[in-house]
């Protein structure tokens, strides 16, 4: 206990100080990402405005896939159902970069929708995404598995690419 409040301040500090480390984690694996979509010009093509897009989507979806996300994807998930100034570092430090990205990505996916609609999708496709971490014993028990391998991460991560698509180009 003296080492918690020697380095950090107490328990707050410690809890914080893992906050902004799952920040750091989610820049570093998803950050080069964001960038090649901010960089993306607004009159790119449509397909490459798609294929940025679903690289994003299926980074995410791979780092939920990962074991190594388990711990820190219980503690997202927590300050997702109760937020407290946890929340607040792990959106500022690096859902909110990421968020904006996709729903610009997005919006330029389908110029046809309001922006609500627009948030909406980018909801429900991380939902998908995120449903393979914080619903990992259901996605087993659906899968009829024990645990998830490559292949079954593969087969899942391909249907949320093609789930992606339908969205992306319905109505066009």
């Amino acid at each position: 206990m003296s080492s918690i409040t020697y380095h950090f301040g107490g328990k707050k500090g410690l809890y914080l100080a893992a906050a902004d480390h799952i920040a750091v984690h989610m820049r570093e694996r998803l950050g080069p990402l964001r960038e090649r979509a901010e960089q993306l010009a607004a009159d790119a093509t449509r397909e490459d405005t798609e294929a940025v897009l679903l690289a994003m989507l299926d980074a995410f979806a791979q780092t939920m896939l990962r074991p190594e996300s388990a711990p820190w994807a219980r503690f997202m998930a927590r300050e997702q159902q109760e937020p407290t100034e946890g929340f607040a570092r792990l959106w500022d430090g690096g859902m909110k970069g990421l968020a904006h990205a996709f729903l610009t990505l997005v919006g330029r996916c389908r110029p046809d929708l309001v922006e609500e609609e627009c948030r909406a999708i980018t909801v429900l496709l991380f939902g998908q995404a995120l449903v393979l971490r914080v619903g990992r014993a259901s996605v087993c028990h659906i899968m009829e598995r024990d645990g998830l391998d490559e292949q079954d991460g593969a087969k899942l991560r391909g249907r949320l690419a093609r789930n992606a698509r339908c969205i992306l180009r319905e109505g066009s």
